[in-house]
């Protein structure tokens, strides 16, 4: 039981620090605003320099968030036990423990005060729950189609309120970076429940 529960912890710790340095790394969010600009010619987005960071900043923000509910999603499931099976969904109480975990370790990875820690908790249940709400009608979205995710909207807001269906096209093609990114950063071996030197 305190080997388990020890690798949780070290799995939750392990996927707090690998999002926000991949997300640094892979500079998602200077591309997406870099390419927004000179894609629609609005060069005054990046005019004033202490403007442009405050806004980098914000979006890399909503970015982590989305980053977040799509690798906490993806590594509630337990790995397959054989190759034919499926991956099962993990009980509610490792779920709550695995995320409790994550947090924690989030929060000390990128050094918040305790109300900014609350904050992106309240954040991040505001967009689980507009996911919910939203995957009740989800379908396959075509490569032209705006997502329906609060990335979208949010992200578009900041980025460019003046022209937001061109702003939230961009977020849609910015949120699939996010999507496989968490893709690629929770392997099925990552996923709890499973003891990493036996998979």
């Amino acid at each position: 039981m305190r080997s388990q529960s020890q690798n949780v912890t070290d799995l939750a710790t392990e996927l707090a620090q690998r999002l926000p340095e991949a997300l640094i790394g892979e500079r998602v969010i200077p591309r997406f605003v870099d390419a927004y600009v000179v894609e629609h010619g609005r060069h005054a987005l990046q005019v004033h320099a202490s403007l442009y960071r405050d806004r980098l900043a914000l979006l890399q923000r909503e970015a982590l968030l989305a980053l977040t509910v799509q690798a906490l999603s993806a590594a509630c499931f337990e790995p397959p036990s054989s190759k034919k099976s499926k991956p099962r969904p993990m009980s509610q109480k490792d779920v709550a423990i695995f995320r409790r975990k994550f947090l924690n370790a989030l929060a000390r990875q990128q050094k918040w005060s305790v109300g900014d820690a609350l904050d992106f908790q309240t954040d991040l249940q505001i967009y689980e729950s507009l996911i919910r709400r939203n995957s009740a009608t989800r379908r396959t979205r075509k490569s032209f189609e705006v997502a329906n995710h609060p990335f979208v909207d949010r992200s578009a807001f900041l980025l460019d309120s003046s022209f937001m269906e061109k702003a939230r096209l961009a977020a849609t093609k910015t949120l699939s970076s996010l999507e496989e990114l968490a893709t690629q950063l929770v392997p099925p071996k990552l996923a709890p429940g499973k003891d990493r030197r036996t998979g």
